[in-house]
């Protein structure tokens, strides 16, 4: 069981801040070579996923899981194969962008790469009142006394006039956050914001975005460290091969499905080695539980995620062993491998394997 630090009141009961409702993305990838034929590579799986107002979300898995896709989905940053993405109760996939651009002031991105989105001629200050000028529509004035005070209550104060490479990483980051916060958006997707930095500073980046996030508003949180998930996050997703394996509250309950319990504890069984299944249950190869009858049933059929002892404590898990399920899932049971991140550079980045991101923090 785990305390969150987050102080905000979620306001479960009112229109989600942000949801999807069985979402599908598929990339179409061509070949090495002009003749070679296109070959389709699902990111993302039949997925719903909702974020009450006050909420923080964390999206947690490998690389190539799907969770930067499935993130930027939200944003409509990338578009849905199927599926519906709503805003506060309104559809936001596959409309006119000029339709969505005067609301993106309030769904905003934070990106993992600080730096490259950071314009090298201009300073701390200079970055957010732009954006409150430009996305706000404020004023030079009021966009100046804006962008100093949320400036300072991120603790960068006396860096107003850096430029980015004479800041350190965190600050980068706070800029970022900065540039965020100041439009008081209802709705922030954070993709790995604290990804290369060490441990204190993530703590700090952390503390200056969830804690600074306006009275109602929703996060996403996409991240490798499980430490975070557990400190900053109400509930945790937990995703495989472009599915959600397992939902879970981590402040009344502990990870169930094998993957996810590995995920947040490497120490309690053997870390994987080998590939995906490309049937079935993607991680029934690697799993103590898949033995026996049950063998067969996990691989044919791509579990279902159900949930798991009290409806109400929202804790759902994809596993026949822990759900204790007998009708198998009516889905397909072939599981296609995951994108290699040079054919589909929008999904995540899926060379590596199950092993290389099962440390509790891991970045």
């Amino acid at each position: 069981m785990t305390e969150i630090r987050d102080s905000r009141p979620v306001q479960v009961g009112l229109t989600p801040v942000a949801e999807v409702r069985n979402l599908v993305k598929t990339f179409h990838c061509s070949g090495p070579w002009p003749w070679s034929p296109t070959r389709e590579v699902p990111a993302v799986r039949g997925v719903d996923l909702a974020v009450a107002p006050g909420e923080v979300v964390a999206l947690v898995g490998q690389s190539g899981s799907g969770k930067t896709t499935l993130s930027r989905i939200v944003l409509g940053l990338e578009e849905p194969t199927s599926g519906e993405v709503l805003l506060e109760g309104r559809r936001w996939d596959h409309r006119p962008e000029g339709k969505r651009r005067p609301q993106r002031i309030h769904y905003q991105y934070v990106p993992q790469d600080a730096m490259g989105a950071l314009d090298p001629q201009q300073t701390a200050l200079e970055h957010v009142e732009e954006t409150l000028k430009v996305l706000g529509g404020l004023e030079r004035r009021e966009a100046r006394e804006r962008a100093s005070s949320m400036l300072d209550r991120l603790g960068l104060g006396a860096r107003f006039h850096a430029l980015p490479r004479e800041m350190s990483g965190g600050e980068q980051r706070r800029v970022t956050l900065a540039r965020v916060l100041a439009l008081e958006p209802r709705l922030v997707v954070a993709d790995e914001p604290t990804s290369g930095l060490d441990p204190d500073r993530r703590e700090s980046v952390l503390e200056a975005l969830i804690g600074n996030l306006p009275p109602g508003a929703g996060c996403i949180l996409v991240t490798h460290d499980m430490t975070e998930a557990r400190g900053w996050c109400h509930r945790v997703l937990a995703m495989l091969a472009g599915r959600v394996i397992e939902e879970v509250d981590l402040s009344v309950a502990e990870p169930a499905h094998p993957y996810a319990r590995i995920l947040f504890d490497p120490w309690s069984a053997p870390v994987p080695r080998g590939p995906l299944a490309d049937s079935g249950c993607p991680f029934r190869t690697d799993c103590s539980l898949c033995q026996g009858e049950l063998a067969a049933t996990c691989a044919a059929h791509v579990p279902q995620l159900l949930p798991l002892g009290d409806p109400a404590a929202r804790h759902r898990v994809a596993c026949y062993a822990r759900t204790g399920a007998t009708v198998p899932a009516t889905v397909p049971a072939t599981v296609p491998a995951a994108a290699p991140s040079a054919a589909a550079p929008s999904a995540d980045p899926s060379a590596a394997s199950p092993a290389s991101v099962l440390s509790p923090a891991a970045s």
